[in-house]
């Protein structure tokens, strides 16, 4: 999308739904080095609240993140920022995600004439329709050529 398509107000439903495996899990939590126990050591997990491995909170934002970009900012110049990332409940092995954005705003850029500033609210939410991420994100695009 480009500057012009953004439309505040405006929620994009992002498909497919990505399902959450162990691989997922244990190789992007080694990758991050967070070697927490609740996320790589399943007897550990067993003895806390949870009863199992949670999935690692970097994977759960990679993901949902990762969801938006085909439809908000595959033709982003750059991110500028992620805000107010909440995790409102814990994801596991074997849940889908599935994730929506809305458009909160958009301003033309005063340095780069030939791009624009927007902010969208993007919301993870597993197979039960639970939230389970929501975070801000601010993206710099271009505008029309035409419009330079």
């Amino acid at each position: 999308m480009v500057y012009e398509d953004f439309v505040p107000g405006e929620v994009v439903e992002h498909r497919p739904g990505r399902t959450i495996s162990m691989s997922d899990n244990v190789w992007s939590s080694l990758l991050c080095l967070n070697q927490h126990p609740l996320h790589i050591d399943a007897v550990y997990a067993e003895q806390t609240p949870f009863g199992r491995l949670v999935v690692s909170s970097l994977v759960t934002f990679g993901i949902v993140n990762g969801m938006t970009v085909a439809t908000i900012s595959a033709k982003g110049v750059a991110n500028l920022g992620w805000d107010k990332v909440r995790l409102t409940a814990p994801v596991f092995v074997g849940d889908t995600l599935y994730a929506r954005t809305r458009v909160l705003g958009k301003r033309e850029s005063a340095s780069r004439p030939g791009e624009g500033i927007v902010t969208v609210h993007s919301t993870g939410l597993n197979q039960d329709g639970a939230t389970v991420i929501d975070f801000e994100r601010t993206i710099l695009v271009p505008r029309q050529k035409e419009d330079r």
